[in-house]
């Protein structure tokens, strides 16, 4: 099978592709390109053709590492027509990789259904080995399809109860344009919850670039009598959207008493209408992004993964595959490991991954 990749620096024209093709996810748009540029990363798009005929969208993410080396990256990419043709993207990126790069990750935007066999999952795909994400591997995502009332009825019933909650004490929650009440709660969570993050200007270029070309980027807020609680940063693209980042806050008001609010439930508030917000747009995937691969109660994931597990139990992998482009390659993936357990213990305390 021959591939071919053509470059394009057409955005509107890249992202048609992209939005178009079955296999795809939102990191393979533009915005979220232009996001990583702004941390010192470049972004190089491709059509990936055969006979004439677009049958995929690739873009990578060129990191630079030491003089001399660097590494290409698909972030939930490429998008495809079919698995099938993953090989033949190995052989069309051999052809224009620079002599620099040494390795090449992918991660296939197929969501495979969550069991207890792991065997489930494709050790390879042609020369593509299994290997360690750089986003979740492991999430929970929603199917949009059903209608509102069985959505309402799949959710578990404490957060039903909580949605109701929500409702009678007059939590208001759908898109907002207010970044500042968005930051608010994304850093407090962060260093509540010891997270690490990257500069303000990362989340602001992909909310801006995001809705430039034919994605989405955007926020969903809960407000309590005006003050946003809870809320998170969503990035979509054709008919997937996914959940990237966000949090909630505690809400200390009191009232003219003197007493402190009733919980208004934010939480549950923010997720139910970002689902319902996500199908009346016509979304059919809600990648709820991100949950544990080893589950301890003793952990802010584990509480994160329980919320989340309150309004959808379809857990899912998304598994990553590397091409090694350069002998050097084995040398660098352990490099890699030990830089990011040496950042995990400097910004957490522990050596572990956050998710």
């Amino acid at each position: 099978m021959r591939l071919t990749l053509q470059e394009t620096t057409d955005p509107r024209v890249y992202d048609d592709a992209v939005r178009c093709l079955p296999i795809t996810s939102a990191l393979q748009g533009w915005g979220y390109g232009e996001a990583r540029r702004a941390l010192g990363q470049t972004p190089v798009r491709y059509l990936i053709t055969r006979d004439g005929h677009t049958v995929g969208a690739l873009q990578l993410i060129r990191k630079r590492l030491v003089p001399g080396f660097s590494t290409l990256y698909a972030p939930r990419g490429p998008a495809l027509e079919s698995l099938d043709l993953l090989p033949g993207v190995a052989n069309a990126v051999k052809k224009i990789a620079r002599p620099t790069d040494a390795l090449l990750k992918i991660e296939p935007p197929v969501p495979l259904p969550a069991n207890e066999d792991s065997r489930a999952i494709p050790e390879s795909y042609g020369p593509f080995q299994r290997a360690s994400t750089e986003q979740p591997e492991h999430t929970i995502v929603a199917d949009l399809r059903q209608n509102e009332e069985e959505l309402f009825a799949g959710l578990h019933s404490m957060a039903r109860r909580n949605v109701r909650t929500a409702q009678k004490l007059g939590v208001v929650a759908g898109r907002d344009d207010d970044f500042e009440a968005f930051w608010e709660i994304f850093t407090a969570t962060n260093e509540r919850a010891k997270l690490g993050a990257f500069p303000r200007k990362y989340y602001e270029t992909m909310l801006r670039e995001g809705n430039a070309h034919g994605g989405e980027a955007y926020l969903v807020l809960a407000r309590s009598q005006g003050k946003a609680l809870a809320g998170g940063f969503f990035l979509a693209m054709g008919k997937g959207t996914y959940y990237l980042f966000g949090g909630s806050v505690r809400d200390d008001r009191v009232d003219e008493a003197g007493q402190p609010f009733k919980d208004a439930k934010a939480p549950d508030a923010f997720y139910w209408n970002a689902m319902l917000d996500a199908k009346r747009q016509g979304y059919e995937l809600f990648d709820f992004w991100g949950i544990p691969r080893e589950l301890d109660e003793s952990k802010h994931s584990f509480g994160v993964f329980k919320m989340k597990l309150k309004f959808s139990e379809q857990r899912a992998w998304y598994p990553a595959y590397d091409l090694n482009l350069n002998p050097a390659a084995p040398m660098i993936v352990k490099a890699l490991r030990w830089r990011k357990t040496l950042n995990n213990l400097r910004k957490r305390g522990s050596a572990d991954d956050v998710l």
